[in-house]
Parts: structure tokens; C-alpha cells; sequence
């Protein structure tokens, strides 16, 4: 089997422990790894992982330039980036064309620590400079906020069908996964499984993919929240077939960013 992981988080040296510390005490939860950049690969070396997609968000818009910077430098071979912007900053249709001579494939934002609503006119202004097959990953779900509630995505999808490759991070609603089912199964949209399986039984993970579709779903981490081989492990606790776990752990992945493993 082939892996492919879309959602990896990786921070600098000097930030990581901090960072990973804050992620702790915010979602009540252990994060198994360290988040840098030496354990990321460790971590991907270990499980034998083919593929990973790395990425930030720049909680400021001074960050933005800098933050891409460093995504860049991490590219490789196995390494896809998901670059960032955030709703204030200015040039926005630079940044972009930047990102692309960088390398970087699409964005990711986090609507619940970058502070905005996913629906927010400031972030319409980027949606319409946006390229129709640019991945763009959403953190989705939090019952502390409702910056990135399912809801909002789906009025996003309906303003902005022209965008195809949205991914709706955590099966389209950590946590609120009732609104997920109500707004976004079974829409136009991917799904990946990270930061699902620790709050889901195997069952209701395997109906929610099946009811929006196998061809949708992407398999991911949320690495440092665990290893990769932890990852691999939780996944193949779910009741599907050979043919379903191609798709999940890499096929569609594949097809979303235009690689051949």
C-alpha cells in the first residue's frame, strides 16, 4: 500500500514546543510528536509514508510572506506545501502569483487562530482571486467557535462553485459533526480524516465516507496530533475494502494534486 498524507502540520525549531504546548492546552488533547521538521520526516520515515502535504497559517498578516518563505524551503521530492494568507493582507494577487514561482500548490487556512469566519467578506475578495483547481484546506469545526462551522463552508461553496479542490478538513466538522452531516456530506467538497478517529467510532467514520463518497475522502494525520504510523493504525480499523483503502490512503490524493506515486 501507498501513502499519501494531506495534512501535516510542521513549525521552526525555536516555536515548535511552544506551539505544540498551546495546541495541547486549546483542544484538551496529547499531541504525539514534536512538530519539527526533523521529527516530521522521522515520523514519515518510519510508517514509509510516499507522499505528505506540509503546512501553516500565518495568524498575522506580517507573517504571510515569511510563512510561505519557509513552507518553500521545506519542498522535496515526498513534499507538497500548502502555503497562507490571511484576510488583511494587501496583496493578496502577488502573494499568490509569489507562491506559485515558489512551488507551493495551494493554501490552507485556520479560520478559529487566524480570527475570521470562513464566509467573511474580507476572505471573498481571496476566494475570487483563487485558481478553479487550487487545493485549498480548511480547518473545519470547533464548538468553542463558529469562525469555521460547516454552515460557513457551505455558503462558500454555493458563492464559489468554480472552486473544485476544497477540503474540509477533521471529515468536514471536528466536533460538530451533526452540522457536517447536514451542510457539506455529499456535496462537491473532499474530506480528509484527520483529528476524526479519536472522537468518532470506527462505524460512524465509515458510514460518513460512504454517504459522501469513497472518491472524496483523503487519508491525513494532523501530524504532530500523532505519528504516522499511529495514523496508518486508526485508519485500518474501519470495515472497508482493499480497492477503498487505495483511494483513501493515496489514489484520490493523487488525483487532487496532480501526482503519480
Amino acid at each position: 500500500m501507498k501513502y499519501f498524507d494531506v495534512h501535516c502540520h510542521v513549525f521552526p525549531d525555536g516555536v515548535a514546543p511552544k506551539v505544540v504546548a498551546s495546541l495541547e492546552s486549546y483542544y484538551h488533547e496529547p499531541w504525539r510528536r514534536k512538530g519539527t521538521v526533523a521529527d516530521l520526516h522521522e515520523s514519515l520515515e518510519e510508517a514509509r509514508i510516499d507522499k505528505a502535504v506540509f503546512l501553516a497559517s500565518a495568524t498575522r498578516p506580517d507573517q504571510v510572506r515569511n510563512l510561505n518563505n519557509y513552507l518553500a524551503s521545506l519542498l522535496g521530492p515526498k513534499v507538497i506545501c500548502l502555503g497562507s494568507l490571511h484576510p488583511d493582507y494587501d496583496d493578496v494577487k502577488g502573494e499568490l502569483a509569489r507562491m506559485k514561482d515558489l512551488g507551493i500548490s495551494g493554501l490552507k487556512f485556520h479560520p478559529d487562530f487566524q480570527r475570521f469566519a470562513i464566509d467573511d467578506p474580507r476572505m471573498m475578495r481571496i476566494y475570487e482571486l483563487l485558481p478553479p483547481d487550487m487545493p485549498v484546506l480548511f480547518h473545519i469545526g470547533d464548538v468553542k467557535s463558529d469562525f469555521s462551522s460547516p454552515k460557513r463552508l457551505a455558503k462558500v461553496l454555493d458563492a464559489f462553485p468554480h472552486l473544485r479542490n476544497i477540503i474540509a478538513a477533521h471529515m468536514g466538522g471536528y466536533s460538530v459533526w451533526d452540522d457536517s452531516w447536514k451542510h457539506l456530506v455529499g456535496r462537491d467538497v473532499w474530506f480528509d480524516t484527520s483529528s476524526t478517529f479519536f472522537k468518532l467510532p470506527p462505524h460512524e467514520v465509515k458510514r460518513m465516507i460512504l454517504a459522501h463518497g469513497v472518491e472524496k475522502i483523503l487519508w491525513a494525520t494532523d501530524y504532530p496530533a500523532l505519528s504516522h504510523r499511529d495514523g496508518i493504525a486508526e485508519a485500518r480499523t474501519l470495515d472497508l475494502t482493499e480497492d477503498q483503502f487505495e483511494l483513501i490512503f493515496h489514489k484520490n490524493a493523487e488525483r487532487l494534486f496532480g501526482v503519480t506515486l
